[in-house]
């Protein structure tokens, strides 16, 4: 298991960039929502949302793996 520079598995610094990046991603499209819906583009509102709605999901889904890592040797030098 390498651990680069950070001393946590690359498996959990890239749950954890995945999760950062679709929180992030999912802030922005609200900004993307409102545009859309001020230029008048309900259907562009929309995919927006639904692409809003698969980053929360994705974060989601970062974080229930993460959990389930946590306290292993894998989850890095927080265990101990």
């Amino acid at each position: 298991m390498a651990t680069g520079e950070t001393g946590f598995s690359d498996v959990v610094y890239d749950l954890i960039s995945v999760q950062y990046h679709a929180l992030k991603a999912g802030h922005d499209y609200g900004q993307y929502v409102r545009d859309a819906e001020n230029a008048g583009h309900q259907e562009i509102a929309d995919f927006f949302r639904e692409v809003m709605e698969q980053d929360s999901e994705r974060a989601a889904r970062c974080h229930r793996h993460l959990v389930r890592l946590s306290g292993t040797e894998e989850a890095g030098p927080a265990v101990g």
